[in-house]
């Protein structure tokens, strides 16, 4: 399986996690992700909108250390982070996860 490079825990910064999680595509993504608590395809989180523009937000979402993704084959398996960001910055992820499920 192929990995895809990830910033290390270290170097994710708090304002990179916040500008990711600030458009709702984005954040639409991140709350899948943490809802279905597996990895997912990129097919399965496609929520209708064009490759280009999913591509892009997924890598604006491994760049600030949300998400990582994985390629087995042809298939982009992507996991959410959240057990490392919340060590990093207790809470935060949470919170936020917390405030759009209402």
């Amino acid at each position: 399986m192929r990995q895809i490079k990830h910033p290390p825990i270290e170097q994710i910064e708090l304002t990179e996690l916040m500008y990711a999680l600030s458009d709702p595509a984005r954040l639409e993504i991140v709350a899948c992700l943490a809802q279905a608590g597996r990895q997912m395809t990129c097919g399965e989180l496609d929520m209708n909108r064009p490759k280009s523009s999913m591509s892009h937000h997924f890598k604006i979402l491994r760049a600030a250390g949300l998400v990582e993704t994985m390629i087995d084959g042809k298939e982009h398996l992507n996991s959410l982070r959240l057990a490392e960001i919340e060590q990093k910055f207790p809470g935060v992820l949470s919170a936020v996860l917390q405030s759009i499920q209402r």
